[in-house]
């Protein structure tokens, strides 16, 4: 732990401010190996818990009543894997690296022999005192304990035994092959009673592995339950009386399993290798939870009927975890189950629960802009952490009806959540009205002209973008000075659009009208001649409405080129002889006005027009026949263009005349 390295007086200070640390709680003391852990391993008693490690290579001692360390032993060599032979730590036999075992009484070490090749795994058989050892080799060796000597060795079939491993219950002897199979052993009769393949029934069409599977980890649960670890990650489960297993679990990690243990008080397995630990269902195979710490795992230990387990790695500390749901927790350690209650009751905050990041600009609208530089706020990124506390003060003095308004928001989406069960008539979203609306138009635009192959996602289907459809904050600000740079033309195109809709009204209003009226004046005619009216009158009302969008988007690229003609500087020629008019402001905007009007309102305007006829029919079209001003052909303007023309006439001359009168050098 980082603690170690603090002084005494600094822990204590940091223990009393952090409250993650003052959170912690140290199940047993000193429960840490200098730097790593190799194997652990329950008592059969369960009073005391045995754990080796490195750096340097020792076994240590911890009573769980205590709750503490009770001994430590320093060896000469890293040990591989150690076997109780007591039902205490007064007796156990400590397999080392250089291929000695090492016996250890309660005092110190016993008894040291050696074995002719390096040891891999091993198992006790307490009827017979026999001691079996699998090394590198096809022997598994045995040695007597109680006689003091070797016996016969177990000469299996395979190249090399990996695990060993016997069965509680009628004590069959499992030992795992670097083929992937599985051998089982009568320790009476010292024979070979089955044999199982477990690398052809861990390949399937799914898996992708390479190489020869071979068996890692062995674990029995009764006397017909047998757990088999493949080294390419799958856990195989086997009824003893078939030679198939009944489920596979794969962890889909290619990593080598390393432990399996059966849970007693639930049907659950807990498989590890050096990355995860996994729980997981017997029957079903369906996973229940998993725990991956971020360092390599070695070993696990799991505490007879209980949810405690502890695992072994590749750091200092040794891991425990408590899981409530299987199990309840030990005798000597009951005040766990309290506490877990008290921590469902209270969880614990994340890390930044009590701080609240904030911009500078929202420091200035809450007035701290002065805390700048202080402690009271943190840089982080393109803002500040500022404690909540502080925060929501500053916040109720800056905006003291802010919760009233939050609660208004909040009343008012409960009310549009419940109207969305009801008939809808538009079904534009409140939020971003206009962006919604310009998103239709397009879609309709595209789909008329045919353009489907190429055509955009829609923002209002798709599921990333609802939000901005339905959440008020992210509403588009249009009055904001970002928006007006963005978008310098998009109040003339509001204005254009009002306009537009202004017009379409008035249009809708006269046709309708004019339908009312065709329709009480025709009431006599039969229902085929009133409905050819009717459509009649539809085709004629689309054609106008085209013909109106048309003319309104050509006086829009009139006016847009007025406005660009304007901007530059127009020059005028003044001739001798020619009288400029001078015109008032009214009679130029007059002018202007009546140029955008349309034929008939110039009409209606004028006064000094003859009109000749005028007819209307029940479609609402009209006829009129008018006579127009002519302007008069010997005007001053046409006489002094005349008179002009003939004066150059006169002044120029021909090539001919040119060419007689050069010099003679000139000539060739």
């Amino acid at each position: 732990s980082f603690l170690q390295w603090l002084s005494d007086r600094k822990r204590r200070a940091l223990q009393k401010n952090d409250l993650d640390v003052r959170r912690r709680i140290e199940l047993i003391q000193d429960f840490e190996m200098p730097s790593f852990s190799t194997s652990i391993q329950a008592t059969p008693d369960e009073q005391y818990i045995m754990a080796t490690g490195m750096y340097k290579p020792m076994v240590r001692c911890y009573e769980l009543k205590q709750m503490s360390m009770k001994f430590e032993r320093c060896l000469d060599c890293e040990i591989i894997k150690f076997c109780m032979l007591s039902d205490d730590y007064s007796k156990m036999a400590l397999m080392q690296s250089d291929r000695y075992i090492e016996f250890h009484s309660q005092a110190s070490k016993y008894y040291r022999i050696r074995i002719p090749k390096a040891g891999r795994d091993m198992a006790y058989h307490a009827p017979s005192c026999d001691l079996y050892m699998s090394a590198v080799g096809p022997e598994v060796y045995r040695l007597n304990l109680e006689q003091g000597r070797f016996l016969k060795a177990i000469r299996t079939d395979s190249m090399e035994v990996k695990c060993c491993e016997l069965n509680p219950v009628h004590h069959l002897l499992g030992l795992g092959t670097a083929e992937g199979q599985v051998e089982c052993w009568d320790p009476r009769t010292k024979k070979r009673v089955g044999l199982l393949d477990s690398a052809i029934s861990s390949i399937s069409e799914v898996s992708d592995i390479e190489g020869m599977p071979a068996v890692t980890a062995l674990t029995f649960q009764g006397g017909l339950t047998m757990g088999v670890g493949m080294s390419t990650g799958q856990v195989l489960l086997y009824d003893l009386r078939s030679n198939k297993p009944f489920l596979v679990k794969d962890h889909n990690y290619g990593l080598p399993i390393k432990k399996v243990v059966f849970h007693d008080s639930s049907r659950l397995v807990l498989s590890q290798d050096s990355r995860i630990l996994k729980i997981w269902e017997k029957d079903s195979g369906k996973a229940f939870t998993s725990i991956e710490p971020g360092v390599n795992l070695n070993d696990l230990c799991v505490l007879p009927n209980s949810g405690l387990l502890f695992m072994t790695n590749e750091s200092p500390k040794i891991l425990s975890y408590y899981i409530p749901s299987l199990g309840p927790a030990p005798k000597w350690c009951s005040f766990l189950d309290s506490l877990t209650e008290e921590m469902e009751e209270n969880p614990a905050p994340t890390v930044y629960d009590d701080y609240k990041f904030v911009t500078r600009t929202e420091l200035d609208g809450l007035g701290l802009t002065h805390l700048i530089g202080s402690k009271m706020l943190r840089g982080y990124m393109h803002g500040y952490f500022l404690d909540v506390r502080l925060y929501h003060k500053a916040k109720s003095l800056t905006e003291p009806f802010a919760y009233d308004e939050h609660r208004k928001k909040k009343i008012q989406e409960k009310i549009d959540e419940t109207r969305q069960s009801r008939v809808q008539v538009n079904n534009l979203p409140k939020v971003n009205r206009a962006l919604a609306e310009k998103l239709l138009e397009q879609e309709e635009e595209t789909t008329a002209k045919k353009k489907v192959i190429a055509q955009p996602a829609n923002l209002l289907k798709d599921s990333r973008f609802a939000d901005m459809f339905k959440d008020s904050a992210f509403q588009v600000d249009t009055e904001a000075d970002e928006y007006k740079l963005l978008n310098p033309l998009v109040t003339k195109l509001e204005k254009n659009r009002k306009k537009k809709d202004l017009q379409q009204e008035a249009i809708d209003a006269q046709f309708e009208e004019v339908e009312e009226e065709g329709s009480s004046s025709d009431d006599d005619e039969s229902a085929e001649s009133s409905d050819d009216d009717k459509q009649l009158a539809q085709e004629v009302k689309k054609q106008h409405k085209s013909v109106v969008s048309d003319e309104d988007e050509e006086e829009e690229e009139e006016e847009m080129e007025e406005e660009r003609q304007g901007k530059a500087p127009k020059f005028m020629e003044i001739k001798t002889g020619s009288e400029i008019k001078k015109m008032d402001a009214k009679t130029v905007m007059k002018k202007r006005k009546l140029h955008k009007k349309s034929l008939g309102a110039r009409l209606e305007a004028d006064t000094h027009h003859d009109v000749l006829s005028k007819s209307t029919n029940g479609l609402g079209n009209m006829e009129m026949t008018f006579a127009l001003k002519t302007k008069k052909r010997g005007s001053k303007k046409q006489d002094d263009v005349r008179a002009h023309q003939a004066e150059r006439k006169k002044l120029r001359r021909s090539a001919g005349e040119i060419l007689r009168k050069r010099p003679l050098h000139m000539k060739r």
